[in-house]
């Protein structure tokens, strides 16, 4: 049984947060490297002081004990209490010193002392001092030190994360831009003040920004001038070949004549289709939301395309939508599944739920992974990669979500998913003016899906 790998959560990897266990880890190193060397140095201190006056106080004893007068309180020969290692030291003639427990020389109870012990005739001649005063500077001097190390910590991580913050807003920032320039809002950008004049000094963030709104607007003038292409070729070409078109209706009938009527209606296909590609790439398109029944809507758009393509219909669904559009829709994914697909092809309406699939080989590669790519198709059948292109670029515009998929059993999936529209009052629908009341109770048939879309 494999085990499971720790994993750290999400939140940890984020900029602030390393920065703060940065910034707390080096405060408290540099913390306790300052506190050690100041507390070594101020006990050092304090401790030579109380040794050199405890050597002092030895030194009057000793004088007294040789003069044979009565020896100084806090002193002794061979004392109680006296360490045994100092004990030794002054046997074998050698004078030291040494911090333990003592009695008081006037109340007597036992506290710190510092010790002073030499030889006096074979015996230890000891003298010892008060060391509590000295032991409690040391503590207070320890206490302060930890003190002002957590307050020291604590400023210097929230300045560190104030500092910090600065920074990483500037980059989130950042990145909500390149996410709304990779959405297709070309005039998004960052404008970071720092990048507004030349002249002044810029951090690694502002270099960032402005190269990032840099490409922005590089980006954006060139797929401005390939949409100003697209639509001036599309409107230059819409003259001739509806001359061209007025001109095959003079021609004889034949065979030839009918090629050339049947390339002329290609030709003025594509110009249409390369003429709503400029509107939808320029994001002009309008609206005109109304409610529909789905079902209806579908069964209309395959009975237009004239095509054989099995209707399956679920659940009832009324969705709120721009029904030319949606037809075109639907419209372009029959067509590419006839055209790129192989039967049956079906089509699916659950909810508000509209499913496109065939039995053919399936999507290619590169449109899974990236979506339909104009100009570009794959396989036997003709086109030109405008139909998916177009169809997915209807669905944006009404709110609905178009995904491509591989059937479970092989072929091509379309899904269009669309906002279904939800009443609140319990009134009928008659009095709705976006319903879909035709003549015969059913839809309306204005705007129906026009010709043959062309598929990816």
């Amino acid at each position: 049984m494999r085990r499971r790998r720790f994993r750290s959560p999400s939140w940890t990897a984020s900029l602030t947060w390393k920065s703060a266990v940065f910034l707390t880890a080096m405060c408290c190193t540099l913390a306790a490297l300052l506190g050690f060397l100041v507390h070594t140095a101020v006990t050092r201190q304090v401790v030579e002081q109380a040794r050199e006056k405890t050597l002092s106080k030895l030194e009057a004893t000793t004088d007294a004990y040789e003069a044979g007068e009565p020896l100084p309180p806090g002193s002794g020969v061979d004392p109680p209490g006296l360490p045994g290692s100092l004990r030794a030291l002054a046997a074998g003639g050698e004078r030291g010193t040494l911090v333990a427990d003592a009695p008081h020389p006037r109340h007597g109870r036992p506290g710190p002392a510092m010790w002073a012990a030499g030889p006096a005739d074979g015996r230890a001649l000891a003298a010892w001092t008060d060391y509590g005063h000295s032991a409690r500077t040391i503590a207070g001097l320890d206490r302060a030190i930890i003190g002002s190390s957590l307050l020291a910590i604590a400023a210097t991580l929230l300045a560190g994360l104030f500092a910090v913050g600065r920074v990483t807003r500037r980059l989130h920032q950042s990145a909500r831009v390149a996410r709304r320039i990779s959405a297709g809002d070309l005039d998004a950008r960052v404008a970071d003040p720092r990048t507004a004049r030349p002249v002044r000094a810029q951090d690694e963030v502002a270099i960032v920004a402005g190269a990032l709104d840099t490409m922005a607007s590089t980006l954006q003038r060139k797929l401005q001038t390939e949409q100003r292409f697209t639509a001036d070729v599309a409107h230059e070409l819409r003259t001739p070949l509806t001359g061209l078109t007025a001109a095959t209706e003079l021609l004889p009938p034949g065979r030839p004549t009918e090629l050339v009527r049947d390339r002329v209606r290609a030709m003025r296909a594509l110009t249409e289709d390369l003429l709503e590609i400029s509107r939808l790439d320029a994001r002009t398109e309008q609206v005109d939301l109304a409610v529909h029944d789905l079902g209806p809507v579908a069964e209309r758009v395959v009975r237009a395309s004239g095509a054989p393509t099995e209707v399956r219909l679920g659940r009832a669904a009324r969705v709120e939508t721009d029904r030319r559009r949606l037809e075109r829709v639907i419209g372009n994914l029959v067509a590419n599944a006839h055209r790129h697909g192989a039967p049956p092809v079906v089509l699916e309406a659950d909810g508000p739920v509209v499913s496109v699939r065939d039995h053919g080989p399936g999507f290619p590669a590169y449109l899974l992974e990236g979506g339909p790519q104009r100009f570009r198709t794959e396989g036997a059948g003709k086109g030109h990669g405008l139909g998916l292109t177009i169809a997915l670029g209807q669905a944006e515009v009404i709110g609905a979500r178009l995904e491509f998929a591989e059937a479970p059993d092989g072929g091509a999936l379309a899904r269009l998913t669309l906002p279904e529209y939800v009443a609140f009052d319990d009134g009928d629908g008659d009095g709705n003016p976006g319903g879909d009341r035709g003549p015969d109770g059913g839809d309306d048939p204005d705007g129906s899906t026009r010709g043959s879309p062309h598929g990816s």
